[in-house]
């Protein structure tokens, strides 16, 4: 519990409204979307700007209290959960989009504005930002950076990191940092940006993001693959991408999940389809056309039962949003859901299905298995109940088993979820211990009193 002189300063610095220190607010911003203990942290605080913020960052430097930023609290692993003892700052009151340049197609926001938000405000300008994770309407920017969070559309167009031009940040004594530019080139310094996207709030304080926006494409096309095997699905999937083919989205679902989004979103979806590939083609109109016959033809070549072409923007619409609620469909079947993201090269799809089917039949466990096949990141998503201590073991065993296929296939632990608390206990698997000595040089470096999120990512030395 901190002192009431201490909680006073915050007050003094931040704000007298912008500090929570009810038990109810202390609640709210103890857990995130993975299924982790919740942790109740000493203090919320809220800036409402820039000076507010790094006033907060050096207050908690000062005085030796872990600091966990959060956005909307949506990342999956564990991320956002904060140290016991720690203050959460929550970036929802800097939801600024400061500026959208049509001219030079870049935008500087605040990391507390909503994905779609932004994304539809690009939009008005005939412009596009991308990367569409499945929490966009919820999500914010500087999540999505914290994160590198990806989406649907993450085949064809990258994910957050390749739209990140320059962040201002604070340093962990609330110095101001700048890295990048508005320049569609920028050579200065240490690519600082690089190291900040995707480091979890383990390194800085995002205070402006600069993100690149592109043109709108011209045509789109999406359709529905349906298939009565689901190796056949995976099958296409590598095909299509060994024809040089590049969809704007190519997404997989097997059949347990095509019957919970059914149930969920009454759109339509064949239940009794072994796997189902929703594809979606954009670009030039006659490149469009041009795409969409031959993904179509591969289709039928790798045993496509039926192919059904959105009519028109409606239908296409229903399609994605019916995808879009996968996750929220499973999550009504049992009490705990862990959804996980180990990602392998796109060759290795088929594999990967396989290998997932094996596991969930060899730990006796439910796993819908959904996600963005394109670029290789399938999510195994494991419906459990943590309460039964058995199966909750089985889980843990499951989750380990996949991380080590995924491994063996040349992939890698998270494509867009991060590591958070979750995986950091994976991670030297993947990258060996010189890698994590070398990251927890440069978090000391940094973050010498290691108050900026500490334990995620890079697990505590033994």
């Amino acid at each position: 519990m901190l002192s009431p002189a201490l909680i006073r300063e915050f007050k003094a610095q931040v704000g007298e409204d912008a500090v929570f220190t009810a038990a109810a607010d202390l609640m709210t911003y103890s857990y995130d979307a993975a299924p982790l203990e919740p942790v109740t942290p000493a203090l919320v605080v809220r800036p409402a700007g820039s000076d507010a913020l790094s006033r907060a960052v050096r207050l908690c430097n000062q005085n030796g209290l872990p600091l966990t930023v959060r956005g909307a609290g949506t990342n999956l692993s564990g991320g956002t959960v904060p140290p016991a003892g720690g203050v959460v700052i929550v970036t929802n009151g800097l939801n600024r989009i400061l500026e959208i340049n049509a001219e030079d197609m870049y935008a500087v926001v605040e990391p507390g504005v909503v994905t779609a938000k932004f994304a539809a405000a690009s939009q008005a300008q005939g412009l596009f930002y991308p990367p569409d994770p499945g929490s966009q309407a919820v999500s914010t920017l500087g999540g999505n950076v914290a994160e590198n969070a990806g989406g649907l559309r993450g085949l064809k167009y990258g994910v957050t990191r390749d739209y990140v031009m320059g962040l201002e940040f604070f340093d962990v004594n609330g110095e101001p940092i700048k890295t990048g530019s508005r320049t569609v080139k920028c050579a200065t310094g240490y690519n600082l940006a690089g190291l900040l996207v995707g480091s979890e709030g383990t390194l800085g304080v995002f205070d402006r993001i600069t993100l690149k926006l592109i043109p709108l494409p011209a045509a789109q096309r999406a359709m529905v693959a349906v298939f009565d095997q689901a190796d056949r699905a995976s099958e296409t999937v590598s095909a299509i991408i060994a024809a040089h083919i590049v969809p704007a989205t190519l997404e997989f679902m097997d059949n347990f999940t095509i019957r919970a989004v059914e149930d969920y979103s009454r759109v339509g979806l064949p239940v009794d389809a072994a796997a189902l590939l929703l594809i979606e083609v954009d670009g030039h109109p006659a490149q469009v056309k041009e795409d969409a016959e031959r993904v179509e033809a591969l289709c039928r070549q790798h045993g496509a039962a039926s192919i059904r072409v959105a009519r028109d923007a409606a239908e296409r619409t229903k399609v994605w949003e019916a995808r879009r609620s996968a996750l929220s469909a499973l999550a009504k079947l049992r009490p705990t859901l862990v959804l996980e993201d180990a990602t392998v090269p796109r060759s290795k799809i088929p594999a990967m299905v396989q290998a997932v089917n094996d596991i969930g039949r060899q730990y006796r466990l439910s796993i819908g298995t959904f996600g963005h096949a394109g670029d290789g990141n399938l999510h195994p998503t494991i419906l459990t109940d943590k309460r039964d201590k058995a199966e909750w073991e089985r889980v843990e065993q499951a989750i380990a088993a996949i991380f080590d296929r995924a491994l063996a296939l040349g992939g890698t632990l998270s494509g867009e979820h991060g590591t958070g608390i979750a995986k950091a206990c994976f991670l030297e698997k993947e990258t060996g211990p010189a890698t994590i000595l070398y990251s927890r040089r440069i978090k000391k470096a940094l973050d010498p009193n290691n108050i900026l999120n500490p334990g995620k990512i890079i697990a505590a030395a033994p």
